[in-house]
């Protein structure tokens, strides 16, 4: 899909080659945004209503939905200014997204945890504390690949893990990347407005460690009250250890290509050269293009340098990562007005949701930026919508991690907590989703993924509300 649409972004620019314009979320109506609510409607309720249908044509069906945008957009602002939409779509947010997305499931993916693994809640609660501490120094995308399949070989036969998977999804996949900017998106993009590694770390830690330890204690004692079901229904697997093997890690090797990834990115946050290459609405910086060609380099080298032996034991394929691909490319395209209306502020057609985060003075509500972030991350991309409310609240990192402490740290916490709610709020939610099911652990649909997160994660951010932020 991502070929189809560079190449009609070429065939849209042609006939009309014009510098296009910023997007003026002020003059756009919510109508708009049904493409992109189509996207969403469609991840679902398909696959609940149509799980043939969408599991074969997910790629078609949002391709229509992209072209529904896209048509319409052409006819009502012009050619040029559309092409320079879609290639800052595809070549600003979406190709970076991705690239970096691939890097770090092919590295991951050929390192293997291969040996006897019984599960109980001590273990599963340990495997999950270990992939949370891991989310903030490989990204929460790295520590979920390497950690799911080892947690689904350790439960696999129960009658009853999709918990398992669920408190996975919150803990590595979502809050454990809140410490640093590796670990999350949004956070990364505060380091490159000037929030310092030390700024986050420092206001992000008590945060990160009170909602981890209130979510492992919770599944502590949810999957010893699971066991204990399944003990007295006598589906249960007797544990047989005589023919155990030791834990062993193969594919080493991977290790130094994630520090590779993470150089990279760092190289592209702190080498600032100057050098940039210009598209229609596209400022391409050389520090990102060396950077993105990096972690192509790294995935390679590590399909070469990685025995098929080692991705065999992970069950590795591409189906997960084509699955996000496909998706991502869909929404990062049509989302594009929905970012442009909150970006407009008190001029847009969402001014009465921006005005919530800001008493009569003018002054900021902390709580509110924590709830309206993370609401809005839930659904939208996590990542812009992160820097809409940085500029809201400021826009300059040095007044934000100075004066106004409490509000970026509202924005973060939102950010990156809040992305938990859904499948779609960040990319390794729905991979570890695919890889699950792959494993046939029968994974609830979206509805049925935020009766979960609902039911255990609002009770522990209005906790969070509470004891860091005052309305």
């Amino acid at each position: 899909m991502n070929k189809k649409l560079i190449a009609l972004a070429g065939g849209l620019l042609l006939p009309a080659f014009a510098r296009a314009a910023d997007l003026d979320g002020a003059t756009l109506s919510l109508g708009w945004g049904v493409p992109f609510a189509g996207i969403l409607l469609s991840i679902a309720l398909f696959p609940m209503l149509a799980p043939g249908i969408w599991h074969h044509h997910f790629g078609k069906i949002t391709a229509l939905w992209t072209a529904l945008f896209l048509l319409p957009f052409a006819a009502a602002f012009g050619l040029g200014q559309t092409g320079a939409l879609l290639l800052h779509a595809l070549f600003t947010e979406y190709i970076p997204f991705i690239v970096l997305l691939f890097a770090l499931y092919t590295v991951s993916g050929g390192i293997l945890v291969w040996g006897s693994l019984h599960a109980s809640p001590r273990l599963n609660t340990l495997i999950l504390a270990i992939g949370t501490a891991l989310a903030s120094v490989m990204g929460t995308t790295g520590a979920a690949m390497l950690l799911i399949r080892p947690l689904l070989r350790a439960n696999e036969g129960r009658k009853r893990n999709v918990h398992v998977v669920v408190f996975f999804i919150f803990l590595v996949a979502n809050v454990g990347g809140g410490l640093t900017p590796l670990g999350d998106p949004p956070l990364f993009l505060g380091f490159l407005k000037g929030v310092t590694f030390g700024w986050t770390f420092q206001h992000m830690l008590m945060p990160v460690l009170l909602l981890s330890a209130l979510l492992l204690i919770i599944f502590y004692f949810l999957d010893r009250h699971m066991f204990a079901r399944e003990a007295k229904e006598g589906t249960l697997k007797p544990v047989d250890t005589s023919h155990d093997k030791p834990l062993k890690l193969h594919g080493k090797r991977n290790f130094w290509l994630l520090g590779g990834v993470v150089g990279a990115v760092l190289m592209s946050g702190l080498w600032k050269p100057g050098i940039a290459f210009e598209l229609p609405g596209v400022h391409l910086e050389l520090q990102n293009l060396l950077r993105d060609l990096a972690l192509l380099l790294l995935a390679f080298v590590s399909l070469w340098i990685t025995p098929k032996q080692v991705r065999a034991g992970n069950e590795f394929n591409w189906l997960p990562i084509l699955e996000v691909g496909k998706l991502f490319a869909g929404i990062f395209i049509t989302i594009a007005p929905v970012i442009a209306i909150l970006r407009a502020g008190d001029h847009g057609a969402l001014a009465g949701l921006v005005q919530t985060v800001s008493g009569p003075d003018g002054k900021p509500l902390d709580g509110m930026y924590f709830w309206m972030t993370g609401i809005l991350s839930s659904f939208l991309d996590n990542a812009p919508t992160y820097l809409v409310f940085f500029n809201l609240a400021s826009g300059d990192a040095a007044e934000l991690m100075g004066p106004f402490g409490s509000t970026l740290l509202a924005i973060s916490m939102g950010a990156v907590f809040m992305g938990a709610m859904t499948y779609i709020g960040n990319a390794p939610n729905f991979m570890v989703k695919a890889i699950a099911e792959h494993r046939h652990v029968k994974m609830p649909g979206f509805f049925g993924y935020m009766l979960w997160s609902g039911a255990v994660l609002l009770p522990c951010f209005l906790l969070l509300t509470l004891v860091f932020f005052h309305f």
